[in-house]
């Protein structure tokens, strides 16, 4: 499979890196890039092929990877038109709908649109995954196969829901780093050091993610299982219960959500 990223950001960069890491030859991937350390970096680091504008060399490929800024998408979208023939295209630009690309691309009808995370940095994202009616079967398993070089996916198949995709897992990382910034801010003013305060909340969120991970059983479940009634956990959680905690995480996904929807309005429009 031939890949052409547009953009060679952090993501593009983790992309790349996961494709080469699992396989894919550095041959058959070329970069889109307006910078020149950007473009020289990419060539030193994965000997990936580089150019500095859309061309026709650059574009002849399987799948184009639509890494740019959702801000400076509908301007590069129209560089691209000329040079679609039946390329599979995947935007991983946050927000951008189906539509609103399918318009800018000259009404191109294969299009996904997917959402990573920012642990696809370290190749332990998921992302999010949507496909136009026009996109076989294969180019979505092409599809999948491009993004797990950095994690899982996960198909989504009412585009409606990759708000909630980028609510629950695009944003989700920050709230597991405000969690672990509370454990170690609570460890601390218990006395213990920073250094140790770091190692109990991260090692802490790790294991119990993995033990989550790898248990059949609800989260309730296991909460409830490590909740001794009369116990210290027990009088953790009631105050935490009592200042709202959970509510208040229900309350971000269902803001972060509606946030997404007025964002994908606000990058569609043409004027």
């Amino acid at each position: 499979m031939r890949i052409t990223f547009l953009g060679g950001g952090n993501m593009a960069n983790a992309l790349i890196g996961g494709l080469v890491k699992t396989g894919f030859a550095a041959s058959d991937i070329a970069v889109i890039e307006l910078g020149a350390q950007g473009r020289a970096k990419l060539r030193l680091v994965y000997g990936v092929r580089c150019y500095e504008t859309p061309t026709t060399a650059a574009l002849d490929c399987d799948a184009l990877l639509l890494s740019v800024k959702p801000q400076q998408m509908r301007e590069a979208c129209a560089s691209l038109n000329k040079f679609l023939r039946q390329q599979l295209v995947i935007s991983i630009a946050a927000g951008l709908r189906l539509a609103d690309l399918s318009r800018w691309l000259g009404d191109y009808s294969k299009i996904v649109r997917a959402m990573p995370n920012t642990p696809a940095l370290i190749g332990a994202g998921i992302t999010g995954l949507c496909a136009m009616p026009a996109v076989s079967m294969a180019e979505r398993l092409g599809a999948e196969r491009i993004l797990q070089a950095v994690g899982s996916t996960l198909w989504i198949a009412e585009e409606d829901q990759m708000d909630a995709v980028t609510a629950v897992s695009g944003s989700g990382p920050a709230y597991v780093f405000l969690f672990i910034e509370a454990l170690q801010q609570g460890a601390q003013e218990l006395g213990l050091s920073p250094v140790q305060a770091r190692q109990l909340s991260i090692d802490t969120v790790l294991g119990a993610a993995r033990l989550a991970a790898q248990s059949d059983e609800a989260a309730a479940v296991l909460r409830e299982r490590v909740t001794s009634k009369g116990g210290t956990t027990e009088a953790a959680l009631r105050t935490m219960a009592e200042r709202g905690v959970k509510e208040g995480f229900i309350a971000g996904i269902a803001a972060a959500n509606a946030r997404g929807r007025e964002l994908g309005e606000l990058l569609g429009k043409d004027g």
